[in-house]
Protein backbone atom coordinates (compact mmCIF):
# COMPACT_ATOMS: atom_id res chain seq x y z
CA UNK A 1 0.00 0.00 0.00
CA UNK A 2 0.96 3.80 -0.44
CA UNK A 3 -0.65 6.88 0.10
CA UNK A 4 -0.03 8.71 -3.08
CA UNK A 5 2.44 11.53 -1.15
CA UNK A 6 5.37 11.51 -3.34
CA UNK A 7 8.25 10.93 -1.43
CA UNK A 8 11.08 12.07 -4.51
CA UNK A 9 11.28 12.61 -8.60
CA UNK A 10 13.32 10.13 -9.65
CA UNK A 11 14.97 9.41 -13.24
CA UNK A 12 14.76 6.94 -15.79
CA UNK A 13 17.85 6.72 -17.42
CA UNK A 14 17.38 3.21 -19.13
CA UNK A 15 14.53 0.82 -20.63
CA UNK A 16 16.54 -2.82 -21.86
CA UNK A 17 13.97 -4.90 -23.53
CA UNK A 18 13.49 -8.30 -21.63
CA UNK A 19 14.19 -11.34 -23.39
CA UNK A 20 10.86 -12.94 -25.27
CA UNK A 21 10.36 -11.03 -28.51
CA UNK A 22 7.73 -8.28 -28.67
CA UNK A 23 5.91 -9.67 -26.00
CA UNK A 24 8.60 -9.14 -23.61
CA UNK A 25 8.86 -6.47 -20.91
CA UNK A 26 11.54 -4.18 -20.02
CA UNK A 27 13.88 -3.67 -17.49
CA UNK A 28 13.88 0.16 -16.11
CA UNK A 29 16.80 1.18 -14.01
CA UNK A 30 15.94 4.21 -12.36
CA UNK A 31 18.43 6.91 -10.53
CA UNK A 32 16.09 7.49 -7.10
CA UNK A 33 16.72 11.39 -6.55
CA UNK A 34 16.14 11.86 -2.97
CA UNK A 35 14.87 8.66 -2.14
CA UNK A 36 17.14 6.70 0.25
CA UNK A 37 17.18 3.08 -0.48
CA UNK A 38 18.81 1.96 2.66
CA UNK A 39 15.92 0.38 3.99
CA UNK A 40 14.53 -0.95 0.06
CA UNK A 41 15.73 -4.72 -0.31
CA UNK A 42 15.20 -6.95 -3.47
CA UNK A 43 12.04 -8.09 -3.68
CA UNK A 44 10.45 -4.56 -1.81
CA UNK A 45 7.99 -2.33 -3.88
CA UNK A 46 7.96 0.97 -5.09
CA UNK A 47 5.47 3.06 -6.65
CA UNK A 48 6.68 4.38 -9.98
CA UNK A 49 4.62 7.19 -11.38
CA UNK A 50 1.25 5.38 -9.23
CA UNK A 51 2.35 2.03 -10.52
CA UNK A 52 3.95 -0.63 -7.80
CA UNK A 53 6.50 -2.25 -9.28
CA UNK A 54 9.13 -4.74 -7.53
CA UNK A 55 12.59 -3.50 -6.99
CA UNK A 56 15.22 -6.87 -8.72
CA UNK A 57 18.22 -4.76 -8.54
CA UNK A 58 19.53 -1.85 -6.57
CA UNK A 59 22.95 0.21 -5.58
CA UNK A 60 23.17 2.59 -3.05
CA UNK A 61 21.14 5.20 -5.26
CA UNK A 62 20.07 3.45 -7.59
CA UNK A 63 17.26 0.38 -8.53
CA UNK A 64 15.85 -1.78 -11.22
CA UNK A 65 12.54 -2.98 -11.74
CA UNK A 66 10.98 -5.07 -14.46
CA UNK A 67 7.59 -3.85 -16.14
CA UNK A 68 5.59 -6.59 -18.03
CA UNK A 69 3.98 -5.72 -21.81
CA UNK A 70 0.49 -5.96 -20.11
CA UNK A 71 1.92 -3.33 -17.53
CA UNK A 72 3.42 -1.67 -20.33
CA UNK A 73 0.22 -1.59 -22.42
CA UNK A 74 -1.88 0.09 -19.76
CA UNK A 75 0.11 2.75 -18.12
CA UNK A 76 2.31 5.97 -19.18
CA UNK A 77 5.89 6.92 -18.65
CA UNK A 78 7.01 3.74 -18.02
CA UNK A 79 8.41 3.05 -21.32
CA UNK A 80 11.27 5.65 -21.74
CA UNK A 81 13.57 7.64 -20.19
CA UNK A 82 12.59 10.86 -17.84
CA UNK A 83 11.54 11.88 -14.44
CA UNK A 84 9.35 9.52 -12.47
CA UNK A 85 7.41 10.38 -9.18
CA UNK A 86 8.44 7.58 -6.89
CA UNK A 87 7.16 6.84 -3.46
CA UNK A 88 8.40 3.54 -0.90
CA UNK A 89 5.50 1.23 0.04
CA UNK A 90 3.66 2.22 3.42
CA UNK A 91 4.73 1.29 6.74
CA UNK A 92 2.88 1.07 9.90
CA UNK A 93 4.35 3.20 11.42
CA UNK A 94 4.01 6.30 8.90
CA UNK A 95 1.84 9.18 8.46
CA UNK A 96 -1.06 8.57 6.09
CA UNK A 97 -1.13 12.04 4.21
CA UNK A 98 -2.51 11.55 1.27
CA UNK A 99 -4.98 8.66 1.18
CA UNK A 100 -4.74 4.54 0.92
CA UNK A 101 -3.72 3.75 -2.45
CA UNK A 102 -2.83 -0.07 -3.87
CA UNK A 103 -0.36 0.96 -6.56
CA UNK A 104 -2.39 -0.09 -9.47
CA UNK A 105 -3.51 1.80 -12.25
CA UNK A 106 -7.49 1.24 -13.39
CA UNK A 107 -7.25 3.63 -16.48
CA UNK A 108 -5.10 5.80 -18.73
CA UNK A 109 -6.40 9.87 -18.24
CA UNK A 110 -5.85 12.18 -21.11
CA UNK A 111 -5.09 16.21 -19.77
CA UNK A 112 -7.37 18.45 -21.25
CA UNK A 113 -6.42 21.63 -20.02
CA UNK A 114 -3.72 22.46 -17.18
CA UNK A 115 -3.72 26.62 -16.69
CA UNK A 116 -2.83 29.05 -14.15
CA UNK A 117 -5.58 29.68 -11.62
CA UNK A 118 -4.12 32.41 -9.15
CA UNK A 119 -0.91 31.13 -7.20
CA UNK A 120 -1.89 27.59 -8.11
CA UNK A 121 -2.83 25.71 -11.80
CA UNK A 122 -6.16 23.96 -12.91
CA UNK A 123 -5.22 20.57 -13.82
CA UNK A 124 -8.09 19.24 -16.11
CA UNK A 125 -8.19 15.91 -17.28
CA UNK A 126 -10.60 13.58 -19.22
CA UNK A 127 -10.92 10.04 -17.35
CA UNK A 128 -12.24 6.47 -19.60
CA UNK A 129 -16.20 6.30 -18.97
CA UNK A 130 -16.16 3.11 -17.01
CA UNK A 131 -14.60 4.94 -14.20
CA UNK A 132 -16.86 7.78 -13.96
CA UNK A 133 -19.05 5.80 -11.61
CA UNK A 134 -15.72 6.18 -8.82
CA UNK A 135 -15.33 9.89 -9.49
CA UNK A 136 -17.14 12.84 -6.73
CA UNK A 137 -16.44 15.98 -6.28
CA UNK A 138 -14.13 16.54 -3.21
CA UNK A 139 -13.51 12.54 -3.87
CA UNK A 140 -9.92 11.39 -3.67
CA UNK A 141 -8.26 10.45 -7.42
CA UNK A 142 -4.39 9.43 -7.72
CA UNK A 143 -2.69 10.87 -10.66
CA UNK A 144 0.71 9.72 -11.84
CA UNK A 145 1.09 8.61 -8.02
CA UNK A 146 -0.07 11.83 -7.03
CA UNK A 147 -3.03 11.82 -3.76
CA UNK A 148 -5.76 14.59 -5.20
CA UNK A 149 -9.05 15.95 -4.24
CA UNK A 150 -11.30 16.27 -7.49
CA UNK A 151 -12.94 19.87 -7.18
CA UNK A 152 -15.37 19.34 -10.42
CA UNK A 153 -16.78 16.70 -12.06
CA UNK A 154 -18.53 15.89 -15.31
CA UNK A 155 -19.76 13.54 -17.99
CA UNK A 156 -18.86 14.51 -21.45
CA UNK A 157 -18.90 13.43 -25.01
CA UNK A 158 -16.08 14.27 -26.59
CA UNK A 159 -14.99 13.51 -30.31
CA UNK A 160 -18.16 10.48 -30.09
CA UNK A 161 -16.42 9.20 -26.94
CA UNK A 162 -18.12 9.64 -23.38
CA UNK A 163 -15.95 10.67 -20.66
CA UNK A 164 -15.61 11.83 -17.44
CA UNK A 165 -13.83 15.39 -16.98
CA UNK A 166 -12.75 15.74 -13.80
CA UNK A 167 -10.20 18.87 -12.47
CA UNK A 168 -8.00 19.36 -9.46
CA UNK A 169 -6.44 22.42 -7.95
CA UNK A 170 -2.66 21.80 -7.77
CA UNK A 171 -1.05 24.13 -5.20
CA UNK A 172 2.87 25.82 -6.03
CA UNK A 173 4.58 22.97 -3.71
CA UNK A 174 3.05 20.19 -5.38
CA UNK A 175 3.63 21.24 -8.87
CA UNK A 176 7.41 22.08 -7.53
CA UNK A 177 7.98 18.19 -6.05
CA UNK A 178 6.03 16.40 -8.71
CA UNK A 179 6.53 15.42 -12.26
CA UNK A 180 2.79 16.57 -12.89
CA UNK A 181 4.64 19.99 -13.75
CA UNK A 182 5.64 18.95 -17.01
CA UNK A 183 1.63 18.39 -17.84
CA UNK A 184 0.82 19.67 -20.95
CA UNK A 185 -2.65 18.85 -23.24
CA UNK A 186 -2.94 15.68 -24.43
CA UNK A 187 -0.39 14.15 -22.40
CA UNK A 188 -1.58 10.82 -21.07
CA UNK A 189 -1.37 9.73 -16.80
CA UNK A 190 -2.00 6.97 -14.73
CA UNK A 191 -5.06 7.01 -12.96
CA UNK A 192 -6.36 5.36 -9.80
CA UNK A 193 -9.22 5.29 -7.82
CA UNK A 194 -9.94 5.80 -4.35
CA UNK A 195 -9.87 2.34 -2.73
CA UNK A 196 -13.08 2.73 -0.64
CA UNK A 197 -15.09 3.74 -3.76
CA UNK A 198 -13.71 0.46 -5.00
CA UNK A 199 -15.32 -1.31 -2.72
CA UNK A 200 -18.61 0.23 -2.36
CA UNK A 201 -19.37 -0.03 -5.71
CA UNK A 202 -18.86 -3.62 -5.42
CA UNK A 203 -20.75 -3.70 -2.82
CA UNK A 204 -23.96 -2.31 -4.15
CA UNK A 205 -23.29 -4.15 -7.47
CA UNK A 206 -23.83 -7.37 -5.55
CA UNK A 207 -26.70 -6.62 -3.65
CA UNK A 208 -28.15 -6.04 -6.71
CA UNK A 209 -28.01 -9.94 -7.90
Amino acid sequence: MFTGIVAAVGNINSVAPLAGGLDAGVRLRIDAGGLPLADVALGDSIAINGACMTVVEKTDSAFSVDVSRESLNKTAGLDAPGEVNLEKALTLAERLGGHLVSGHVDGLGKVHSFEPVGESRELVIDAPHELAKFLAYKGSIVVNGVSLTVNRVEDLVVEGEKVCRFSINLIPHTIEVTTLKHLRAGSKVNLEIDLIARYVERMLSASKT
